[in-house]
């Protein structure tokens, strides 16, 4: 059974369907985070703070958190046990 992640301010994800998690420093991060909002994929968890990870899920959706990827990494490992 998957579980659901706190990405952050009250945001959850589902576990299963993540498949990476990201910074958004890099250029193609940047470009990943713009050709999904130009689809419609983007979902925004960031509560209107600065966007610090982005999180790609396996159907195609890129949701955008506040919170660095260390921490949602954390979090992922700990919800696994």
């Amino acid at each position: 059974m998957d579980k659901l992640i706190n990405a952050g301010y009250g945001n959850c994800i589902n576990s299963g369907k993540v498949i990476s998690v990201v910074s958004i420093d890099s250029a193609p991060s940047k470009r990943l985070v713009s050709m999904a909002k130009d689809a419609g994929k983007a979902i925004d968890a960031t509560q209107g703070r600065k966007t610090k990870s982005v999180i790609v899920m396996d159907d195609g959706y890129v949701v955008l958190s506040a919170l660095v990827p260390d921490t949602i990494a954390i979090r992922f490992n700990d919800n696994i046990k």
